[in-house]
């Protein structure tokens, strides 16, 4: 799934459940931030799309389909709030924001998967 199909997927879910409360018990806060940064290293490539799938289904798990879409809806918009006053075409600020996110204290538990370049 590339990330337009994703933003209109995710964008779907959040109309579909927009008559619900979006408000958030803190596990499934916790999910969302740890959404948004699955979602941040799959917009910079970091993942395959088997490791996408699979730690989003990770975070994911053990929540019911409102509860999923309520995640979904919260990782999707913080991603969003990310590239506030960000022209889209400067794909060097984006990737920049993106990184800054990745890298971190918010991102710093996911679960291990982090991209690190070591140089000797």
């Amino acid at each position: 799934m590339n990330m337009r199909s994703l933003v209109i997927a995710l964008t779907l879910s959040f109309v579909a459940s927009a008559a619900h409360s979006l408000s958030l018990a803190p596990e499934e806060f916790s999910a969302s931030r740890q959404l948004a940064c699955v979602l941040a290293e799959q917009s910079l490539g970091y993942l395959s799309e088997d490791e996408y799938g699979a730690r989003t289904h990770t975070v994911l798990d053990g929540f019911d389909d409102l509860e999923r879409d309520n995640i979904l809806s919260k990782a999707l918009g913080y991603v969003d709030g990310l590239m506030f006053a960000i022209d889209a075409g400067d794909h060097a600020e984006v990737d920049a924001r993106l990184e800054s996110f990745v890298g971190s204290d918010s991102c710093a538990d996911g679960g291990g998967f982090r991209r690190v370049t070591v140089s000797l």
